[in-house]
């Protein structure tokens, strides 16, 4: 049975979901019909912290540049440059048990691609979402969907994945940002 989150809730993953190893993160959103002149281009990306709240290093920053952790643990599956059809329109796929021991918390974060220049925000955008799912059984666990309006911010903060008490958690978070990708790589960069 799928767990609906709202802002802010979480769910043990260790005790909901004893058998989860390989996690798929799905992200998903449409877009509303507008007249900026330019296609839109949301991007998934993940900042693997450690206890500090930094970045472990560089290459732990997953997104459309880099898609693949250095323990191989976290693989970003590819960058949908429309958002066009149904189901997930990026996914992570996180491996819990190759996660590197410095990493405490799995940021997975979309951002709008040159939001500012092409006048888009997350106000025309619908129906985001972020779920996690066990990546065999493709059995669905927690879904959450961004139901705010979010008319000027161009950057959510979707979810996390974190560890606490050696057990793997999973948070709704859903926190918008005016900002872009940089904004994010500067708050968590070691």
């Amino acid at each position: 049975m799928s767990i609906n989150l709202s802002k802010g809730e979480r769910i043990n993953l260790s005790k909901e979901a004893p058998s989860l190893k390989k996690a798929g993160i799905g992200l998903g959103w449409d877009i509303n019909a507008t007249d900026t002149g330019a296609a839109f281009d949301l991007d998934a990306s993940v900042f693997m912290l450690a206890a500090n709240g930094k970045i472990v290093n560089e290459k732990y920053f997953v997104f459309y540049n880099n898609v693949s952790s250095p323990d191989g643990s976290v693989k970003h599956e590819g960058d949908s440059r429309t958002g066009e059809g149904a189901g997930d329109d990026e996914t992570i796929s996180v491996d819990l048990d190759k996660v590197d021991a410095s990493v405490q918390e799995i940021l997975f974060v979309v951002t709008i691609h040159e939001a500012e220049q092409r006048k888009q925000n997350f106000g025309q955008v619908r129906n985001s979402y972020i779920r996690i799912y066990d990546n065999i059984t493709e059995k669905q666990f927690a879904k959450y969907e961004l139901e705010e309006d979010a008319s000027i911010e161009t950057a959510i903060e979707f979810g996390k994945l974190y560890r606490k008490d050696g057990e793997w958690r999973f948070q709704a978070v859903g926190t918008g940002y005016k900002s872009g990708l940089q904004n994010f790589v500067d708050r968590y960069a070691a």
